[in-house]
């Protein structure tokens, strides 16, 4: 095992426990678990979640007078706790040990990337000087998606006695990992009942109190080689336990090994949640064995997912996609779920869904096609409560929440908390209704790297029309103007949700979100354009879309505003009549500004009224269009978008922008690799190191940034590369950085598995793999050629 593929760290650290714990989170798709310790409760240092993929429930909660309702991932009962002492001959037991004990000497984990294990080695002492060697390792079966195991090896180092181990389920869990959210309801789980089968095995079910999802655990705890030693179990009415007294000598250490089964109402082809656990851990095989065929799991998924960068940006990069693949793995496939923003890693944003699949299919597409699918089913089935939110806004087609989780019913908070001041403020954040252009570039992205048409010509087409029908009734035309407006929206900024002083929330001609409904429209109108007669003609009449609506859609499409201010794009219309911040005088006074808002707002006054943006908005336009394709939006709007101006408009917000999301530095990268490469790596930095070192301030330890994690994947495998999948080729334009100028990608294009492409400095080299599939076509700048399954190509690239 090379440096390359682990995650380690040295001693303990009570300060940044949260933070590793949610680093060290081992999952596999279906379920996930935070890598706190087995010894320790929920408290302020540890948390130890455990969240199933798609299981959220509503509570009720009073906040600030106000009855408001939220949605939440649920944390699961605890399958963890393991904890133990030392019974030595010739003394009464010692106390219960864990990392948090003074007799702790030495300690270090390791995550192992490679076969998706964690791994910790703790060493105790005593007053008597008597030492215990405690090492862990733990996996989340990426082969069997309801499987968990851990094996506990203990080893005395001077004395004779044993060690008695506790094992069993905690259900007495709550929603308590966000501190900002702890004046919630919190208690998701009801009806709890535990009990026992066979001499090793304990079970907890429960369910959720208000989705009604039925879940049940049960855990099976063995000492291998016969000396169990298991006494009678101990049941209550919220915990499962059983314990073990084994003997341990200086040569005769002791191994204890737990398998754990998680099953809930909402699996396919099951009874009973509680019957298929205990079932399920009763016919597991014992612990080398799960641990053999997690490995071999792992190793198949390494090889569908390969990117090699090397040094230390390829070590980051591997933990990126090791945890992305942890949250989104085949099994996705079987489920009803969408893109959690922050993983299954932590309860930060409820687990709800945003628009962070926009930074994470893109990747996906090109490796695990069949996973970027099940995630637009996720969308698609929630394609009537879009169109049904559409209705009752007065609009048409469909309008996808902001936030969403288990219905399709938009479950952004209408309050939310500035923890700088304590007041609870009023939430427009649901007024960014771009989500619904990400669904609808999604759909297009995955058909064009997929090649699946059956999927684009029916549900993909479907989604994409309803969306350009709303983007069609949300313009309004302005006879004055001579154009078409969106007005009362909320863009990629965030900051700005109104105008200052004004009685209503949202801000007019946000240009991300005109300029991305217009190529909705556009692609909307070629869809229909392509899709064979009778088909089209089926879905006009399913839709009900009248022959005239695609018309209005190209003259929209066509007469969209976009507004400009001083040669540069304006973020929304009225943005360069807003004072400009003392950007200066701001970080002097409070050093990290990242989150200006609440700087402001804490002060008495608003971001509203300043040039000062959270993240990339404008700039998002740079992110998702290579140039070519930006221009050409831009030329069929009316409006000329020469290099000039482009430049100019980067430069313009790269100075207005404070960095509030962990999304930002990734744009603002992306960007500048192809505006001006010497700045884009600090910002490449930043993002690849954006929770490795909890650059926005302890919010990792609520929960990874999926999307921002996702996203460097896609920087190094689009971002620099220039990669496209349009018009049934690949484009490539490459930007490789000078720190990252030498990298390899393996990408699915199609039927064409493993198509390699690397970069060395100056030179490109794609190879397709032998098959009998067509010839793959590949635009690289003014170059065009066809490269036959089974052969390869070495280009020089060109100076810049």
């Amino acid at each position: 095992m090379t440096h390359s593929w682990t995650w380690s760290y040295e001693g303990y650290d009570p300060d940044t426990e949260r933070l590793r714990e949610t680093l060290c989170t081992l999952g596999n798709g279906y379920f996930a678990t935070r890598g706190a310790a087995s010894e320790v409760p929920a408290g302020p240092v540890h948390y130890p979640g455990t969240y199933a993929a798609g299981c959220y429930n509503r509570l009720l909660s009073t906040v600030a007078g106000r009855s408001v309702e939220n949605e939440d991932m649920v944390n699961l009962p605890n399958w963890l706790p393991l904890r133990y002492r030392i019974c030595p001959a010739d003394a009464p037991p010692g106390p219960w040990l864990s990392p948090d004990h003074p007799h702790l000497t030495e300690h270090r984990q390791t995550l192992d990337l490679r076969h998706g294990t964690l791994t910790r080695w703790s060493v105790y002492e005593d007053e008597a000087g008597r030492r215990l060697t405690v090492e862990q390792c733990r996996l989340v079966h990426m082969g069997e998606p309801h499987l968990a195991a851990l094996r506990t090896c203990f080893a005395s180092d001077g004395w004779t006695g044993a060690v008695e181990v506790e094992s069993g389920i905690d259900g007495a869990v709550r929603n308590a990992g966000v501190a900002r959210y702890r004046g919630l309801a919190d208690q998701h789980l009801t009806g709890w009942e535990t009990g026992a089968e066979q001499p090793d095995t304990v079970w907890l079910s429960c369910r959720t109190l208000d989705s009604d999802i039925r879940l049940a655990l049960a855990a099976r705890t063995r000492a291998p080689g016969g000396h169990n030693g298991v006494a009678r179990p101990q049941l209550t009415a919220l915990r499962a336990f059983h314990t073990l007294i084994l003997p341990l000598a200086p040569d005769s250490p002791a191994v204890v090994d737990k398998t754990v089964a998680l099953y809930t109402s909402r699996d396919p082809a099951i009874e009973s949640p509680r019957h298929t656990a205990v079932d399920a851990v009763t016919l597991a095989p014992h612990f080398r064995q799960l641990r053999a065929a997690h490995r071999r799991a792992w190793e198949n998924l390494w090889r569908q997912a390969k990117l090699e960068v090397p040094g230390e940006s390829g070590r980051i990069l591997r933990l990126h996609l090791f945890h992305v693949l942890q949250t989104l793995s085949p099994h996705t496939t079987e489920l009803d779920v969408g893109v959690p923003a922050r993983g299954l890693h932590g309860e930060a944003y409820r687990g709800h869904v945003f628009w962070d699949e926009l930074f994470v299919l893109p990747f996906l597409n090109l490796h695990l096609p069949q996973v970027s699918r099940a995630l637009l089913d996720y969308r698609y089935r929630r394609l009537p409560a879009a169109c049904h939110a559409a209705r009752e806004a007065g609009r048409t087609g469909a309008m996808y929440p902001w936030q969403s989780a288990g219905d399709g019913r938009e479950e952004t908070q209408q309050l939310h908390l500035n923890p700088r001041s304590g007041r609870w403020l009023p939430d427009h954040s649901r007024l960014q209704h771009h989500v619904g252009s990400a669904v609808a570039y999604n759909v297009w992205q995955y058909g064009q790297a997929s090649g699946d048409t059956e999927f684009l010509h029916s549900r993909g087409a479907e989604m994409l029309l309803e969306i350009a029908r709303f983007w069609a009734s949300a313009a309004d035309w302005d006879a004055a103007l001579g154009r078409y407006r969106i007005r009362g929206v909320v863009g990629p900024d965030e900051y700005h949700d109104g105008y200052p002083d004004a009685a209503e929330p949202g801000v007019d001609d946000n240009a991300y979100t005109n300029v991305t409904a217009a190529w909705v429209l556009m692609r909307a109108l070629d869809l229909c354009r392509t899709l064979p007669e009778p088909h089209q003609r089926q879905l006009f009449e399913q839709l009900q879309l009248a022959p005239e609506e695609p018309e209005r859609w190209e003259d929209i499409a066509h007469r969209l505003h976009v507004p400009y201010h001083r040669g540069v794009i304006s973020q929304f219309a009225g943005y360069g009549e807003l004072a400009e911040l003392d950007w200066h005088g701001y970080r002097q006074r409070y050093g990290d500004i990242r989150r200006l808002d609440r700087i402001l707002e804490a002060e008495g006054d608003t971001v509203n009224r300043y040039q000062a943006s959270k993240q990339a908005d404008v700039l998002m336009l740079g992110y998702l269009f290579a140039p070519s394709e930006l221009a050409s939006v831009f030329r069929r709007l009316g409006y000329p978008l020469d290099e000039d101006t482009w430049h100019a408009t980067v430069d313009y917000y790269l100075h207005r922008t404070s960095h509030g999301s962990t999304l930002s530095a990734l744009v603002h990268a992306w960007v500048l690799a192809r505006v001006h490469r010497p700045d884009a790596w600090m910002y490449c930095e930043e993002a690849l190191t954006g929770d490795v070192a909890d650059v926005q301030g302890g919010t990792t330890a609520e929960g990874i940034h999926l999307g921002a994690m996702a996203g460097t994947l896609d920087f190094v495998q689009r971002g620099m590369t220039g990669l496209e999948t349009r018009d049934q080729a690949l484009w490539l334009d490459p930007a490789p950085l000078r720190e990252l100028s030498k990298f390899g990608v393996r990408i699915r294009y199609r039927r064409h598995w493993d198509i390699d492409l690397r970069i060395r400095a100056e030179q490109v080299r794609i190879a397709v793999p032998a098959s009998e599939n067509a010839a793959v076509r590949v635009n690289l700048r003014d170059r065009s050629f066809a490269l036959v399954p089974g052969t390869s190509r070495r280009l020089d690239l060109p100076g810049d």
